[in-house]
């Protein structure tokens, strides 16, 4: 295929997209794809909770019970650009609704398993199945909504990914203490399987199919360079507990060697006018794609990890229990969901000012309760510390659904996959780095001071330092985009939906 035949298809996908038809089954299926997407993004920190119990029932060593967390992630994260580039190019709904099937086997495997090698296997699996599923979540809400309604059900989506992210420890609290018994970690897994298989046939009937526009190839050289340096980098970071960090630092290196012969070679496919497995002019054409991209990746190093560290605390230092520990941080959980929904409603009018005010919010939110939690009483600070992460809720529920619209928001639909994937592979990454870092500091300062408090608050610092680097970026654009508006003497909208950074692509 040459460079104009190449540009010639583009023309004709762009064509595709401008005859768009809203479906009326839009908003169910949306709820389809949201149910799909809490359940994948809720199994990434709900088994946390019960890694103590699983450890004891299955005779497995630290190590050993780690990977139901750290492999769950690993192959999670290894298979979203790729499972986006394959809805693209054959059929979202059919890849989509696959990945569910798979997703929910491995749920009752994960449930039944015997011994620990089984159960690791099956989290691998499992793993892979959501990374498949993920990319197409976003993509289906590109593909079946436009302008305002778009933003609306991003906000949705951003709901969900919240939601999920905070609540796991509580959900996997409050299935521990209602399975009472010592198998009570197996339903942690089981529950997916009658929500799973009533998504899947709601999916059936419901989800829309891709428009094919006769670009099929998939770059496998590509594939398996980006899933080494992505392995590569992630490797490291789940066997952070077990001193990965320190022994396999020099991954990091090669990592960055892998990727860099990646992007090589996604420029010379484009050069040759084959379609990349990762489009390099997403980052360099399609506006606010790159910061979106970076400030959702340095607020996840942030976010994830907390929840942790607030877990170790709550547990060991307080001696609550799981579901103690988890009802501890529902606040935050609340105002982000109840901010994330409103957030839709207002990214259209607000813009990146909407992710700056969202993102100055956690900061002031956390900020309060890590100087509440280390400076109060023990008895009274959770007590103290709820308001204040109400209020860092609210503020987190005004960062991710508007960074994921107005990341995604240019993105023509034929590559709205391997675009969501890429996201949240920066995201998936940042979580890593948050949850191997937090809680190694946590553990760090705790030996040297005794003190958990201490330990908390210097925890905390580290994740506000990472969400700060967020909001500068943020920050950043939001000024780029007001200049941009001054020199065209355009309001946000028009500059934002402004057709000229799309037909580049």
């Amino acid at each position: 295929m040459t460079a104009s035949a190449s540009g010639a298809g583009d023309r004709r996908a762009g064509a595709q997209e401008d005859a768009y038809e809203p479906d009326p089954r839009r908003w169910r299926a949306l709820w389809v794809t949201l149910v799909a997407g809490f359940m994948s993004l809720l199994d990434v920190t709900i088994v946390a909770v019960a890694l103590p119990t699983v450890q004891h029932d299955l005779g497995a060593s630290p190590a050993e019970v780690q990977w139901v967390v750290s492999g769950y992630a690993l192959t999670f994260a290894l298979a979203l650009v790729t499972a986006g580039r394959l809805g693209d190019a054959l059929d979202r709904r059919k890849i989509f609704l696959v990945a569910l099937c798979v997703f929910v086997l491995c749920s009752a495997a994960c449930g039944a398993a015997p011994d620990i090698t089984l159960l690791v296997v099956a989290r691998l699996a499992q793993g892979l199945a959501a990374g498949f599923m993920a990319p197409q979540n976003s993509a289906l809400i590109q593909q079946m909504f436009r302008g305002a309604e778009r933003g609306r059900a991003f906000g949705y989506f951003g709901a969900t990914v919240g939601i999920s992210s905070a609540s796991g420890p509580i959900v996997g609290g409050a299935i521990l203490a209602l399975a009472d018994g010592m198998q009570g970690w197996r339903w942690i897994f089981y529950v997916n399987v009658p929500i799973g298989v009533l998504a899947v046939l709601l999916g059936r009937r419901l989800l829309p199919r891709t428009r094919k526009s006769g670009r099929g190839h998939v770059d496998v050289p590509g594939v398996l360079l980006l899933g080494l340096g992505v392995l590569a980098f992630m490797y490291p970071l789940v066997q952070a507990e077990s001193g990965g960090l320190r022994r396999l630092s020099w991954l990091f290196l090669v990592g960055a060697a892998v990727l860099a012969v990646f992007v090589r070679r996604q420029r010379k496919l484009l050069a040759r006018g084959t379609t990349p497995l990762l489009d390099p002019r997403l980052f360099t054409t399609v506006r606010g794609y790159a910061v979106g991209a970076g400030v959702g990746t340095l607020y996840f190093i942030g976010f994830s990890g907390v929840w942790l560290v607030f877990a170790l605390f709550y547990q060991h230092g307080l001696h609550y229990s799981p579901l103690e520990s988890g009802l501890a941080v529902t606040p935050f959980a609340i105002g982000s969901a109840g901010a994330a929904v409103v957030s839709g409603r207002l990214v259209d009018r607000f813009g990146r000012l909407l992710t700056v005010w969202g993102l100055t919010g956690v900061i002031v939110g956390l900020g309060t309760a890590a100087v509440l939690l280390r400076f109060a009483p023990l008895d009274h600070a959770p007590w103290l510390a709820a308001p204040a992460l109400f209020v860092g809720g609210i503020g987190g529920g005004f960062v991710v659904s508007p960074n994921i619209t107005m990341t995604l928001r240019d993105v023509p639909v034929r590559m709205a996959g391997a675009a969501g994937g890429a996201l949240q592979t920066g995201q998936r990454l940042g979580a890593a780095v948050g949850t191997a870092a937090l809680p190694g500091l946590f553990y760090l300062v705790l030996g040297h001071s005794d003190d958990f408090q201490v330990a908390l608050f210097t925890a905390l610092c580290a994740a506000l330092a990472a969400m700060s680097t967020s909001l500068a970026l943020a920050a950043y654009d939001w000024l780029r985009d007001r200049r941009r508006r001054a020199e065209h003497g355009k309001c946000p909208e028009e500059v934002a939906n402004s057709p000229v950074h799309s037909r580049s692509l």
